[in-house]
């Protein structure tokens, strides 16, 4: 049932808590729930997951910092996200299809993976991480889609909080449950464990519906539709200047977070930590102090001006890095890892709040879409540039030095935000 045939007497039955049981019990508020759990295997088996891996296992710094450029499919989904909409796959119907397939490929590459290990091949295996970033960004493009085109908007709401619910359940099972298999019985059964998971996913697609034909057209998706109309309107829109200001401001709001993620895991495991401790402090505490973070920044923004909350968040989040010296001044106690832990996502729950809603302010309506996930994409863009060669740096000087060097890299960031705080609308 799309938006535009709910009658009035339909539209009633999405309020109040009649509206609040429906649309929560629908099934495609469940198939959301294990969709979610799906996006989220691959995200840190691909990332965080995959770097403490490589680190337990001898890998150089140098050399994780590289392989964590396997991970940019999931910046670059955005490329091609025409052709998913354009093409339907021959079987299973046009989203379906598309999810299987991507979900298949993951329980190959992952048990690739698994199979391979980075000790035979590393440039094997590297090549099969990035196979698996792709398959994960391309689901989620897809999920993306299949929840919008399945449900009116009434029901979007719902089907965005069982997503959120599956997502944090699935960061719970590639972070935390991933750590504490590899910790019993080692990295092998724990990623091949891992693809084993996706076909809970994978059954919930064979399951559910798809969205009906009839309400979405397919149409030829010109280049220029694309990608020129919405970046044209964007720099019409500001100007030149101002644009090119908000793109880089947008670019580097994340970077002293984004600057220590790729060797977070192998800096645990340097400092004395199990992958047990790993697991229980940073995957199991940390996702809840993360979830607080981004309810008292939902808070704030609702509350207070963006703005305000733009400088408290970077701030934070830079600040937020300080608090890793104190576990590299005191290895392998446990109150330093909680206060470190607290500290980093407790600011980066917050931090993504605001940005969200700063980028949601500067998007067209007409172009919501690309706009926005080329601003999601651009506010990761850097670093994961910088992720990539952080082992390099950390190897040249220290870990207490890049994280003062990382805390510092928000200077950059502030000065453009003074430099727009009077030419933006933004509120």
């Amino acid at each position: 049932m799309s938006t535009e045939t709910l009658t009035s007497n339909d539209k009633n039955n999405y309020k109040g808590w009649r509206g609040i049981q429906r649309a929560f019990a629908t099934p495609s508020a469940v198939t959301m729930m294990f969709l979610g759990v799906g996006s989220a295997l691959p995200f840190l088996l691909v990332g965080y997951t995959l770097s403490t891996w490589l680190r337990d296992t001898g890998v150089a710094l140098s050399a994780i910092g590289l392989v964590s450029y396997a991970s940019f499919f999931y910046v670059l989904k955005f490329l091609w996200a025409p052709l998913i909409d354009r093409y339907p796959l021959p079987f299973l119907g046009r989203r379906k299809g598309w999810l299987v397939a991507s979900q298949i490929l993951l329980i190959i590459s992952l048990t690739s993976m698994a199979v391979i290990g980075p000790g035979s091949s590393l440039i094997v295996f590297t090549i099969l991480a990035g196979l698996t970033a792709f398959a994960g960004a391309t689901q989620d493009t897809v999920m993306d889609a299949y929840r919008i085109e399945i449900a009116p908007v009434e029901s979007q709401a719902a089907l965005a909080a069982t997503y959120i619910l599956g997502y944090r359940i699935g960061l719970i099972l590639s972070g935390a449950v991933t750590l504490y298999l590899a910790e019993l019985v080692g990295w092998t059964n724990a990623y091949l464990a891992m693809a084993a998971c996706i076909l809970l996913p994978l059954i919930a697609v064979l399951l559910s519906k798809e969205p009906n034909p009839e309400k979405v057209t397919v149409r030829e998706i010109r280049i220029q539709d694309a990608f020129i109309k919405p970046f044209q309107e964007f720099f019409s829109r500001n100007g030149i200047l101002l644009a090119l200001a908000l793109l880089a401001f947008v670019g580097l709001f994340k970077l002293p977070d984004q600057m220590i993620g790729v060797l977070a895991g192998p800096f645990y495991l340097d400092s004395g930590f199990t992958k047990a401790d790993i697991a229980t402090i940073s995957k199991l505490y940390g996702v809840w102090i993360g979830i607080a973070g981004a309810f008292i920044g939902g808070v704030c923004v609702a509350a207070f001006n963006i703005k305000p909350m733009l400088v408290i968040a970077a701030i934070a989040v830079s600040i937020s890095n300080l608090a890793y010296l104190l576990m590299a001044i005191h290895p392998s106690e446990q109150w330093a890892f909680f206060a470190t832990i607290s500290a980093d996502n407790l600011s980066q729950g917050f931090a993504g709040v605001v940005l969200v809603a700063f980028m949601s302010s500067l998007t067209d309506r007409n172009f919501t879409a690309t706009q926005y996930a080329l601003l999601a994409s651009l506010a990761n863009l850097p670093g994961k540039f910088i992720g990539g060669v952080s082992g390099y740096i950390v190897e040249a000087t220290n870990y207490q030095t890049f994280f003062i060097f990382s805390t510092l890299s928000v200077i950059p960031t502030l000065l453009l935000l003074a430099w727009l705080w009077n030419k933006t609308d933004a509120k």
